[in-house]
């Protein structure tokens, strides 16, 4: 992740959000606005997209509903324009949305770690809570664990499970299957 460089005088939150939405990024990268940062990252690595695969596959073949996953859907939240990894919805839920959309409706997001966890693991999980969205799954790739936040209340989760990668981790409704996470070691 490559943070914007600083500019001689601080822009107010509607300079920086308008600057953000002006921003022009080379193909491939993808540009947040996370607390008030303009955070540029570039492509994922295999790695990063072999995990994005083996998540998706598992919501697919064994969720109790039917669902779309986006991959890199701009979601507006208290915290920022953030673009999960991840982001599980009813299906056709995004279907006549803008780039950017509410997160109202969003059932699930997952973020599979790279060049800054930091942002995952702290900011990005409160921005999710903040927005209401029940469950935000943390694969986290240099820890070698999962975390299932849940119970979104006051700007954080109240409730996580955590398992290191090869032990199963169960989702809840409306998913409620057990998510098999050795295919992430």
């Amino acid at each position: 992740m490559v943070a914007m460089p600083a500019v001689e005088r601080p822009l107010g939150q509607e300079s920086v959000l308008q600057a953000f939405l002006e921003l022009d990024t080379p193909p491939g990268f993808k540009a947040e606005l996370i607390e008030g940062e303009i955070v540029v990252t570039p492509p994922p690595d295999g790695p990063h997209e072999g995990a994005f695969s083996k998540i998706a596959k598992q919501f697919f073949r064994n969720a109790a509903i039917e669902l779309d996953i986006a991959g890199n859907k701009g979601l507006i939240t208290p915290g920022g324009r953030f673009i999960p990894d991840g982001t599980v919805v009813p299906d056709d839920h995004f279907d006549h949305l803008e780039s950017w959309a509410p997160a109202a409706g969003v059932l699930l997001v997952f973020e599979i770690t790279s060049t800054n966890p930091h942002k995952d693991r702290e900011p990005k999980r409160r921005g999710y809570a903040a927005a209401g969205i029940p469950c935000y799954l943390l694969i986290d790739r240099s820890q070698g664990r999962v975390t299932l936040f849940t119970e979104p209340e006051n700007g954080d989760y109240r409730a996580q499970t955590q398992t290191d990668f090869g032990k199963p981790i169960d989702l809840p409704t409306p998913f409620s299957f057990t998510l098999d996470t050795a295919p992430l070691r």
